[in-house]
């Protein structure tokens, strides 16, 4: 018992040292990313997630229909470039079901500058798929970046 008792409080005191020190290794980590150059220019990364079966029933959109979507309604307000991505998504409706589906992931970078009107073109984009394809939501994410090309 009271070889169990010392091997616990080892492990207690050796977690303690670690939880101690983490503040310390973290600031080391941060200081040498401080010595590394920052490369590029200020981008915003937009992420917008596609859920692909349709509310109240109806056939899923098919990946020539999304990427229809994209060509038609993406594109030419992002023509310097974007990035499609598939995935399995999982979220909660309106009604409080957790729904699965098949999903796309749409990657806009744009510079930091053309906040307004890239989020004017992302607002339109969204509510175009929620009416052409009957979804309740396009998920969005915004966050800064730096992009160098």
């Amino acid at each position: 018992m009271n070889v169990h008792l010392t091997r616990t409080g080892a492990l207690l005191t050796g977690a303690l040292l670690l939880a101690a020190a983490a503040p310390t290794a973290y600031a080391t980590l941060a200081e040498a990313d401080d010595s590394v150059p920052e490369r590029g220019a200020p981008y915003v990364e937009t992420q917008l997630f596609f859920g692909t079966e349709r509310h109240g029933g109806g056939p899923d959109v098919t990946d020539r229909q999304f990427m229809a979507f994209v060509d038609k309604e993406v594109t030419p307000g992002f023509p310097d470039g974007l990035t499609v991505q598939s995935g399995r998504g999982r979220w909660r409706d309106v009604s409080g079901r957790i729904e699965t589906e098949r999903s796309y992931e749409l990657i806009l970078l744009y510079p930091a500058g053309q906040g307004s009107a890239s989020d004017r073109r992302i607002e339109e984009i969204r509510r175009a798929y929620e009416k052409t394809f009957g979804q309740e939501s396009v998920g969005r994410v915004d966050d800064r970046a730096r992009a160098d090309f």
